[in-house]
Formats: structure tokens, sequence, C-alpha cells
């Protein structure tokens, strides 16, 4: 009797504790992953690139992570097949690398940036491998969408390849075809959490060492007097370095309307943007202001018989022009009045491959 007395007591303690808890936890759940959460874009104000570094499981929830990155899609790219599937890539030597399609905001982010991640979680000196996965699948490629691309990947490699006795093998070519892999891939990391991945996806925290964020002398230097006589022609060397004055209407840049901005023909130090171009009618090309009033030195010159006010580079010490107090009033009423063959346009779609990717933001 007293045995079935204590299974009593200990029956009526075990249901207390399930239903005591079940009501601790009403209205709680078991907290999931959302995986319907995604950035918002458009497509029109997005690039795109396709990047290739083993197993996209990784590589896609990689480049998710990175600040400016609105969406990554992964499948498989330049292969000789139409349509594959996952068995086809892996057992029938359909030649596809994984692949994962990277879409960036080049307000947020550019494509130096996303290759410098890139090169954070891949092997370039090894071929068709990495980690441990084995196979043509798994070979490293930067597949670009456009040309002017190539400019950006070349410059990247060249500055990664300092770094390695071996010679990068990474496969550098236009994307051909991309074919979206099967759902179970896409967003595979999220939804198993704890599933397999070869690469380190904390280094999408670490941030980025750039040289070419700022303007300063350390990237633009002046090189000597026997240097700038090699870079130049005698005009060039004539206008910069000794205060001539091409003829009006003599030089290309004159009446240019193309998008761009416009640097020191000596140093490459950025000066004038073709936002701030307009044609005076002089006959030389003339902006209302530089892209940085710290880019310019200002002297008044008094040669000629003549009172006006010289404007030269700052870092290359180089003769621009001069100012006028004659320019659009409503863009402040000055008139930089600029000799064409003191500078080099470089144009919109080539500012990132230049070097000048930073200054992008003046177009937006």
């Amino acid at each position: 009797m007293k045995f079935q007395y204590y299974i009593l007591i200990l029956v009526l303690v075990v249901l207390f504790i399930i239903f005591g808890l079940k009501e601790v936890n009403k209205g709680k759940s078991t907290p999931e992953l959302d995986l319907n959460v995604v950035k918002e874009y458009n497509e029109e104000d997005v690039e795109v690139i396709y990047l290739a570094g083993g197993c996209f499981w990784g590589v896609e929830e990689f480049f998710y992570r990175i600040d400016g990155v609105v969406d990554t899609i992964s499948g498989y790219a330049n292969g000789d097949t139409e349509n594959p599937t996952y068995e086809d890539v892996i057992y029938r030597n359909t030649n596809h690398a994984e692949t994962v399609e990277v879409k960036y905001d080049p307000k947020v982010t550019d494509l130096t940036s996303i290759l410098m991640y890139y090169f954070k979680i891949v092997d370039p000196t090894v071929l068709n491998r990495q980690g441990p996965d084995i196979g043509t699948q798994y070979r490293t490629g930067i597949y670009y969408t456009n040309d002017s691309q190539l400019g950006v990947i070349e410059n990247i490699i060249k500055e990664e390849q300092k770094k390695y006795n071996e010679g990068i093998v990474v496969e550098v070519k236009p994307i051909e075809n991309f074919y979206i892999a099967e759902d179970y891939h896409q967003d595979y990391l999220k939804k198993n959490p704890n599933g397999y991945c070869h690469i380190n996806l904390d280094l999408a925290d670490e941030k980025l060492e750039r040289e070419d964020l700022d303007m300063n002398e350390k990237k633009y230097n002046k090189p000597t007097d026997e240097e700038i006589k090699k870079m130049l022609d005698k005009e060039q060397y004539d206008i910069t370095q000794n205060a001539f004055t091409e003829r009006a209407f003599s030089h290309e840049y004159y009446d240019l309307e193309d998008k761009g901005i416009y640097v020191d023909v000596v140093t490459g130090e950025p000066l004038f943007s073709s936002q701030d171009k307009y044609d005076a009618g002089c006959g030389w090309p003339s902006f209302t202001k530089p892209i940085d009033m710290s880019s310019i030195i200002e002297k008044e010159d008094n040669s000629f018989g003549m009172r006006r006010v010289e404007v030269k580079s700052q870092i290359g010490d180089s003769h621009l022009g001069h100012i006028f107090p004659d320019g659009p009033k409503e863009a402040g009423g000055m008139r930089y009045c600029i000799n064409g063959g003191s500078l080099r346009f470089i144009a919109y779609e080539d500012m990132e491959a230049e070097g000048y990717g930073y200054l992008l933001n003046l177009f937006d």
C-alpha cells in the first residue's frame, strides 16, 4: 500500500512538471531562422560579377554577408551543356564550375572590394581544388559581365600575385552561361547552419585595407623633371612646367561631353569632374569648381601686363590655367579655364579599373 502511495505521488509530480512547463512556455515558440529576409534592390541599380571558389554553399553565404552585396545565387557557370543538374556537373563532365552570382550596389561597394574579399577565401594557386573538394567543378574563376570589369580584375590579380611564389591559376573569362542550381542549394547554410563549409565565414566581417580610398600624396607623387619630359609631349611639358597656354579651340577636351573625371597629366591627381564642366565659349575646357579645393593652388599672376589668378595642381605643381569670376552664377560664379594639355580624361566606365573607383559617387 505504501509503495502504491509513493507511485501515485510520483505520477502527480511528473504531471505537474509537464503541465507546468507547458504553461510557462505558453505563447513561446522555438526560434527559427527567417529565410524570407531579403535585401531590397532594383535590378537597374546593381552590378554583377560571377565568382567560382570551390563549393558554392560557403561562397554564397560569405558574399551575402558583405556590406553592399544585395543578392547571391548559387549556380553552374561556363560549362559545355545546357541546364545541367547537380548530378550532371558531378558525374558527367559538363565542365561547369560551381559559381555564385554576386549582385552588388556600386554606391555602397565596388568590384575592387568584392575581389579583395574573394581572395581572402580562395587559394588562387591551386588548380581544380579548394579545401577538400577536388574536380574541375571546384576550380576558381572570376567571370565578368562587361569589359570594363577586366581591368579591375587584372589589377587585383597583379597585386595578389605578390603574395605567392606559385603562379595564380584563377580562371578569368567573360560569363558565357550560368544556370541556377537546384532549390536545396540556395541559402544552404541559412537552412543548415551547421552544414558543410570549407571557408571561414567570419572573414566577411573583417575590414579591408585599401590605399585608394583617399586622395593623398602617397598615391600621387610628382616625378622628376627628367621623367616628366619622357612622359609628356613638348606642348604638355611647356603647359604644365613653363605655364604655356595652348591655342583656343585646339584641344579635344574643350568640347568633350563624356562622363568622367579629369586628372593631372603629370601625377594622376583627380582635379575636375565632367559634372562641373560647361561650355563657356572660350575655347578651353571650363569648370565651375574642382573636385576638391585642396587639390589645387591659386596664385596671383601678373604676367603679360594682366592681373589674373593662376591655377596649379597641389601635388604636381603643374600649371593648369586661370580662374575668372564670370562663370554661371547658379554654380558659384567662377570659371576654371584650364588647358586641355594639362589634363588626362578618365571615362566613367574606366574609373574603377584605373584606381578611381572611390570617386564614382560623384555621379550619384
